[in-house]
């Protein structure tokens, strides 16, 4: 795996049946690793380095859009139960395009997160949400947890 934009952690990995997993703090068991598990771990110790509650940080949920089922890929909770901050995670590979920030926001018509987090582990873009006005901003670096 490549160097990323973000900061190094220690990551265990363990191999089986020639697959390389690495394990995932926050569902605490060891996830195949692919180029976007990569990223998406590096910016999970990220947020917790940030002081992102790691028990408010939930990985990989199922949410249902259009009678489809989709999965997000970071969403952190603030201390009263909701979505606070939505990530969504691609290969660094993957350029950071439109349709990356829209499958965001899609997912996030749903969540109703105040922020969004789009991150390929070497370029991050992150929006504040403004429901009232059905816009979002794009602002310069990862916010505050409150």
């Amino acid at each position: 795996m490549i160097r990323l934009a973000l900061p190094e952690f220690e990551y265990q990995l363990q191999t089986k049946d020639n697959k390389v997993f690495i394990f995932d703090i926050i569902r605490k068991k060891y996830i195949m690793l692919t180029p976007e598990e990569w990223v998406r771990q590096h910016f999970v110790h990220y947020l917790i380095a940030n002081q992102y509650p790691k028990p408010l940080i939930n990985v990989e949920s199922g949410l249902n859009y259009n009678n489809m089922q989709k999965r997000s890929d970071v969403i952190v909770y603030d201390r009263q139960g909701s979505p606070f901050l939505l990530t969504e995670c691609k290969a660094s590979s993957i350029m950071l395009t439109q349709q990356a920030v829209n499958q965001a926001l899609t997912y996030n018509y749903i969540l109703k997160a105040k922020y969004l987090a789009i991150t390929n582990g070497l370029q991050h873009l992150y929006y504040k949400i403004d429901f009232e006005k059905g816009g979002s901003e794009l602002v310069k670096e990862l916010p505050l947890y409150e």
